[in-house]
């Protein structure tokens, strides 16, 4: 899966005879997962229609701030779409637009939006070789670029002039493989491996029954996808769980019993930079496992347990520059006994939830936790998505690694 998946996309277009590639280009974004939405510049529509653009993206095109033949019509809100992106990209960028947006003019919904957006800008340079190399251009290129956007550079090749130079438009699969590769280099965690186990662990007692928890491995799975999107490669170690996950640098290893999650997270933990083990394993397994079906009888039942091995703690002994992360789930004396925790096990941070908390714990879609580092300082969250508490999670521990 790329990095821009499920990314918000904003294109801008401007009246440049590139701009029939922006459909390629759409088609590709699209392909990869984003999110698409058209800004056209009004002359751009001479070169490429919204209709194309529409169709593709399935997102309707703007062009101008509203319709003047229809009196009903909404206005096109420029802040909205600004705010909207997590990317704008601007190609073709012709001569003129790229001379506006470095001198502040704004004369059109494309520029308007352009100003009020707040995420990463990135614009493909499309003109002829003249006015490529011309003075001001140069000069408008290196302005823009001292704000922050990031230029894509153009290409030599055929011109619509019929000269052969440099101008001309990078392709639309460069453009896409450009943004790729500048998001990545900008991530946190690119070039760092994470560790990470998540759901419960399923004891067996016979071949039908076994021991285990309400985990879901809700909150793991979404640990997982937030260190991917950081640029980590990942390795979640999961128990029986019915989340999924798609993603390009997550590499996911199903186990069962505790003892197979064991194995499976000492087999990565040298390799690995980070370790978080957010799994519900089990404490106790059974001290023989019944090779057949238990039969029911009127006697009460005794099985004998024993205890699992303690993948945290025994991580912890052998730990060298490894950031290791584990979780409490508590019902009393929270903070005393996370902190014990922590430091019985050796661990860099703790995550503390507590079930008394409504709306945290197993099988949920939110969480209420508080981080506690070694230095034993406390950070608490509101109550959040599990999504978003998996952000708060990876953002600390990224701060952590760089202070």
């Amino acid at each position: 899966m790329s990095i821009l998946s499920g990314k918000k996309i904003l294109l801008g277009i401007t009246a440049g005879i590139a701009a029939y590639k922006t459909a390629s280009l759409v088609r590709l974004f699209i392909k990869l997962g984003a999110e698409v939405k058209v800004v056209m510049t009004p002359a751009s529509k001479d070169f490429i229609t919204p209709l194309t653009l529409s169709t593709l993206s399935k997102n309707p095109v703007h062009s101008t701030f509203y319709d003047k033949e229809d009196e009903n019509e909404l206005w096109n809100n420029h802040v909205d779409l600004g705010l909207w992106a997590d990317y704008m990209v601007i190609a073709p960028a012709t001569a003129n637009t790229m001379s506006k947006m470095a001198n502040g003019t704004c004369d059109n919904l494309l520029l308007a939006t352009y100003l009020s957006s707040k995420c990463p800008v990135y614009f493909a340079p499309a003109m002829d070789l003249d006015m490529y190399i011309h003075p001001s251009t140069k000069e408008t290129l290196n302005k823009l670029q001292s704000f922050g956007n990031t230029i894509i550079p153009a290409t030599s090749g055929e011109l619509a002039s019929g000269l052969i130079g440099e101008g001309r438009m990078a392709e639309p699969e460069d453009i896409v493989s450009f943004i790729e590769n500048d998001v990545l280099s900008k991530l946190p965690l690119k070039g760092k491996k994470v560790l990470l186990t998540a759901g419960p662990t399923y004891e067996a007692i016979d071949p039908v029954r076994f021991i285990g928890n309400h985990s879901s491995g809700k909150m793991g799975f979404a640990i997982a996808k937030a260190a991917a999107n950081l640029g980590a490669e990942v390795f979640l170690i999961s128990g029986p769980s019915h989340q999924q996950i798609n993603h390009s640098f997550v590499k996911r290893i199903d186990v069962v019993s505790a003892d197979e999650m064991y194995n499976a997270a000492h087999n990565y933990f040298k390799e690995v930079d980070i370790a978080i083990l957010s799994a519900a394993v089990a404490d106790y397994k059974p001290k023989n496992v019944a090779s057949q079906k238990i039969k029911k009888k009127d006697a009460s039942l005794d099985i004998q347990l024993e205890p699992t091995k303690d993948i945290l703690a025994s991580l912890g002994k052998i730990k060298e520059n490894q950031f290791l992360v584990g979780f409490a789930l508590e019902t009393n004396n929270e903070l005393q006994n996370a902190k014990s925790k922590l430091e019985r096990k050796n661990l860099d941070a703790i995550v503390l939830n507590s079930l008394q908390d409504k709306g945290a714990g197993f099988a949920t879609d939110t969480n209420k936790i508080t981080i506690i580092d070694k230095d034993l300082n406390e950070k608490a969250f509101e109550l959040k998505s599990k999504v978003e508490v998996a952000k708060d999670i990876m953002n600390e521990i990224v701060n952590k690694i760089n202070a």
